[in-house]
Formats: structure tokens, sequence, C-alpha cells
């Protein structure tokens, strides 16, 4: 069942547009990673879909009952927000603020907040302070206050930035049973093209071509190419040669030159400075 639609969207800055002529969907327990070099455009189109940020042109509709407020949201942390001196709880429960009908939160709520902080197996560090947590451990406690709030849809922003290999794959892991088990719809923005192949069910890629298909169509589509094989090229060949890339559990897997005419790939991104349409 789709739940968002995005139709021919630009957006941007005063600059100009970044992208222009997205178009996308997204249906309920989907898991759709959105890729791209850094300054296509990514973390602005997680923005405009939370209503965050006005797209310059374009349609984004919510379909089939679903709500802003059943959107959670996971952004990229800052060095402030690191050093919150708030408990583990307090922070996971400050995902109901949008919520409150009153100045306390309701016994439905803190039992919900218990749920997913138990859930993000943290319940151990419930009382502690939140900036005297690991970077993984951090996580976990963001993601469980995005639950709090993400009845449906889960938006995340580079999540596992800054994480060990370790803590990656086991936020990755966590991410998975959230979509598989509990059913939830997720949308994260990622640099790890191997672990967006791996666990995505689709994939939307921001660059020179915007692709949008299946995970498996974007594995053989022109698209990956240039994101997880090196720019060198053989002078005999003229292909992309293959290049190691470290995967989403510390190891090493061999990239592979894409195969042309799979996926779909439409659209165009826009040029900063460039004209708006």
């Amino acid at each position: 069942m789709q739940i968002i639609s995005v139709n021919n969207l630009a957006y941007g800055y005063e600059g100009g547009a970044i992208v222009n002529g997205l178009s996308f969907t997204v249906s309920e327990g989907d898991f759709l990673s959105v890729l791209g070099d850094n300054g296509s455009g990514k973390s602005t189109l997680m923005k405009t879909l939370l209503g965050l940020h006005r797209p310059s042109s374009g349609v984004i509709e919510f379909q089939n009952g679903l709500k802003a407020s059943e959107i959670g949201y996971l952004p990229q942390q800052t060095p402030v927000q690191r050093d919150f001196p708030a408990s583990v709880r307090e922070v996971v429960l400050s995902g109901f603020s949008g919520k409150l009908k009153g100045p306390f939160y309701s016994a439905e709520q803190k039992k919900k907040a218990k749920e997913n902080i138990e859930k993000m197996g943290i319940e151990k560090l419930s009382g502690k302070c939140y900036r005297e947590l690991s970077g993984g451990q951090q996580q976990r406690v963001l993601l469980a206050r995005a639950l709090c709030a993400a009845e449906k849809v889960l938006v995340m922003d580079e999540p596992v930035s800054g994480l060990d290999p370790n803590a990656t794959a086991d936020f990755y892991s966590l991410i998975q049973r959230l979509n598989k088990e509990d059913g939830k719809t997720i949308i994260m923005v990622s640099h790890d093209v191997d672990c967006a192949v791996r666990y995505s069910s689709h994939i939307l890629h921001i660059g020179c071509h915007i692709f949008f298909g299946t995970a498996h169509e974007f594995r053989h589509s022109s698209a990956v190419t240039s994101l997880i094989c090196n720019e060198d090229h053989d002078e005999d060949s003229g292909h992309a040669s293959l290049a190691p890339t470290h995967d989403c559990h510390g190891g090493k897997k061999l990239c592979f030159p894409g195969d042309e005419g799979a996926g779909r790939v439409h659209g165009a991104a826009g040029k900063k400075g460039g004209k708006k349409k």
C-alpha cells in the first residue's frame, strides 16, 4: 500500500535548485535507502519530506491515512547534542514532546518509552547520563526516541556516521528487525552502498542522474558504478576497474561495474546557481 508519493519535486536554496524533476514512491513496509555524493541534496530531501524545508516546486503527498505525526525522525547528531546533560530515559521520553496534551507525560507514553528502551537493548543504561555513553549507545538511545514518534515511518539521516564497524553492524541489524519484524517503513540516508544494497528493498540515488528502483535493479544499473567502483579506468577497455570496499560487517567486498539499462534512471540534478524550473 503506497503511503508517500513524490512527483516532479524540485528543491534547493536561493542560489538555485539542487535537484529537479524528482519522482518516487514509498509503500508500507519499504526500506528505502537514499544514496548520493556529498552536497547532492540527500539531507535536504529528508527535511523537505518532513515539512522542515520548502520545495521549489512539485508535490509531496501522504496517502492512505499517513499523518506527519506518525513519522519519527533521527537527524544527524551535532557535537552539542552528543554532550546533552540528560538521562537516557529523559532523552527517550522527549520523543513524545510533540504529542503532549499537558505538562506531563502520560502513563501510556512512559510505558511506550520503556518498551522502546528495552527493544533497543539499553534498559541497563536507562538511568545513565546520555553524554557519558559511547557513539553506538547514543544512537540506540536516539533510535528509541525516534520510535516514540514513529508509529508507521522512520526517517534517518546517516544514522551510522562515525560508528565503528561492530557498532555499525549492530545498528543495521536493529533497523532490519524494526523493518522486518515490526513492519516499520524505513527511509534512510546513507553513504554505505554495500549495506544499503544488502538491507534495503528500494534505492533512491541522487546525482548526475536520479535513479529509483529496487535494490536488485540498482545493483545492475549504471548508477552503481560511480558509487562503489573507483574512478580509474582501464586504458584498454575503458571500463571502471574493480576495487575492494568495506562491507557492513567490517570485512571487504569487491564492487562491480554496472550493466546499462537496468532499473529506472530519470530526472536530473540541478546545478547550484542555475535557474529554477
